[in-house]
């Protein structure tokens, strides 16, 4: 759960590096929290916003879209990509899966133009 408020705790941070664990750390229970608010939504029968969406879960997903797409961004720049790569999953199904070929591959070693390797000098380590 401490990557994820590690994530929010950079809530507009755009700059700079994330590591694979801390993206998909944050998305998975970026994942299980909206999954959640979907469940209490169709519990209390909250009305809906979106179709498919009730009031609480689409309150929670414009909540977690900025974190989410600064934790992209910086993803990217781990493999000293720039964060304009994130656009490509606005291409149907390709471009979701060269964007999820991208956050599965490791880091680039050592210093690149977006920082240092936040693997090498993360000195906080968090227990899961």
């Amino acid at each position: 759960m401490n990557w994820y408020f590690v994530v929010l705790s950079k809530y507009v941070q755009f700059q700079g590096r994330s590591r694979r664990k801390e993206f998909w750390f944050f998305t998975l229970i970026n994942a299980f929290i909206s999954m959640a608010c979907g469940m209490v939504d169709t519990t209390l029968q909250l009305p809906t916003v979106v179709e498919g969406y009730g009031i609480l879960a689409a309150l929670y997903a414009a909540f977690a879209f900025i974190p989410t797409v600064a934790v992209t961004v910086r993803r990217l720049h781990d493999q000293d990509r720039t964060g304009w790569w994130a656009l490509i999953m606005l291409i149907p199904i390709v471009g979701i899966l060269v964007l999820l070929y991208f956050m599965l591959q490791d880091s680039t070693a050592g210093s690149n133009r977006f920082g240092s390797n936040p693997k090498q000098s993360d000195s906080t380590t968090f227990s899961v």
